[in-house]
């Protein structure tokens, strides 16, 4: 691996997790978020730094090329995220419903009020 190229992916590791953690030290992003993209930008310097280790994780998935290897990962990576958004929605889809219902029910148990009733001035 070139030393530009190691540079490179040291600096876009480092820069990923030291904006991952800023975000989070200034409630921009929730930890429970954060986990996945720290582990990203580890990964990205664990890589950066030992270019052989992505070696030998090709040759034991048996990629033809270490770019290929990055891509499949890449991907694992995007359907992970994917996946955390996918259990976030559902869980505050049933959240939405759950709050719905518990309106409705009070609003059925309040008496009804007529439109004149809402123009008098209270008492």
């Amino acid at each position: 691996m070139d030393i530009r190229q190691k540079v490179l992916a040291v600096a876009c590791g480092a820069a990923l997790m030291i904006t991952i953690i800023e975000l989070v030290r200034r409630r921009k992003l929730k930890e429970e978020y954060s986990w996945l993209w720290l582990l990203a930008g580890a990964t990205i310097l664990v890589i950066g730094l030992h270019y052989p280790l992505l070696v030998w994780i090709t040759k034991f998935v048996g990629a033809g090329f270490t770019s290929s290897t990055l891509f499949f990962f890449g991907l694992f990576f995007l359907l992970a995220l994917a996946l955390q958004f996918s259990v976030k929605i559902s869980s505050l889809e049933t959240q939405l419903k759950n709050l719905a219902q518990k309106v409705a029910l009070q609003n059925a148990q309040e008496p009804a009020q007529t439109p004149e009733d809402m123009n008098r001035p209270k008492e």
